[in-house]
């Protein structure tokens, strides 16, 4: 679910259902459907982002019976952080369904400005994530935040794991992604640290949707109850031939 305009990147978006994902998008009457400009020099990149009708979303499009539907169906739900800017109390009636109803719920840091400037959403979130995803950078910023003074991403990601949980039916996990370096998991008050196989540098083209992608394959292999470390490797790498049926 999300918010588009009625224009031709919204149409765009809604072709998504030709590749089999099921949307359901909220229609903004006003404002077009946002865009990102993206720049990539060498390994470098730059992003200028138009958020127009995602900024819209409305919390009584997810309250609709046949959207409601899908929250309901779902046994494992993913909202990226982002969407704290825009409708936090969408956020907290999925996550308190997901508690009530022994749902596994998950949510990504997203970016460094999230934990800084809507510290307070995300805060409110929290106990309720039984997974949270981030990078090292915006790791270490949601522990400067926090006045964690530490800078080891495998002491801050243990220190998020133990954070408060609302309800105790799952523990959390957070998952802490370090580029080339190795991804860090923390449960259970201790940190396992999993290699990355490295790509040669003339082989990387474009990180944009890096975290996203690696959210994506650790959440295809979760949903299958595959362990910890299947999960990981999911997300760092792709099958020639996937098959996760």
């Amino acid at each position: 679910m999300g918010s588009i305009g009625k224009d031709k990147y919204g149409e765009e978006m809604k072709n998504s259902k030709l590749a089999g994902v099921n949307v359901h998008y909220y229609e903004d009457e006003t404002a077009p459907t946002g865009t990102c400009a993206v720049c990539v020099v060498g390994s470098h990149r730059s992003l200028v982002a138009n958020l127009s009708a995602a900024n819209c979303y409305k919390i009584e499009h997810l309250k609709k019976p046949e959207n409601w539907a899908l929250v309901e169906k779902a046994k494992y739900i993913y909202i990226a952080g982002f969407f704290l800017t825009v409708s936090p109390d969408s956020i907290q009636l999925v996550a308190e369904h997901a508690a009530a109803n022994n749902k596994v719920f998950s949510m990504n840091l997203s970016a460094p400005f999230i934990c800084e400037f809507f510290k307070d959403a995300q805060e409110k979130a929290l106990p309720y994530v039984d997974y949270v995803f981030g990078n090292e950078t915006e790791a270490r910023t949601f522990s400067k935040v926090h006045g964690w003074e530490t800078d080891d991403v495998e002491q801050i990601a243990l220190k998020i794991s133990q954070w408060p949980k609302a309800s105790r039916t799952h523990k959390r996990i957070a998952v802490i992604t370090q580029g080339a370096d190795p991804v860090v998991v923390a449960e259970d008050g201790k940190v396992k640290a999993f290699p990355v196989e490295k790509l040669p540098k003339e082989k990387l083209v474009d990180t944009n949707g890096a975290g996203d992608a690696f959210v994506g394959g650790f959440l295809s292999h979760l949903v299958q109850e595959k362990a910890i470390e299947d999960c990981v490797k999911a997300g760092c790498t792709y099958p020639e031939k996937p098959d996760f049926n």
